[in-house]
């Protein structure tokens, strides 16, 4: 049992590919009335700039 519990621990996975990753994240897009301050905001910008760049998002 143990050796059996051995060879499954050992399974690979493929790893997910790049869509798959990007399939749970979507561009912030704040709307006019959130007040937001300059960390929040370079923290989004940055957020909207790294899926545009690996999940192909569009500006």
């Amino acid at each position: 049992m143990i050796f059996s519990a051995a060879l499954t621990a050992g399974c690979a996975t493929e790893p997910t590919s790049q869509s798959d990753a990007c399939d749970w994240a979507q561009p912030i897009r704040p709307s006019r009335a959130d007040v937001l301050t300059v960390g929040t905001l370079a923290q989004i910008v940055a957020h909207n700039e790294t899926g545009e760049v690996v999940c192909g998002w569009v500006p």
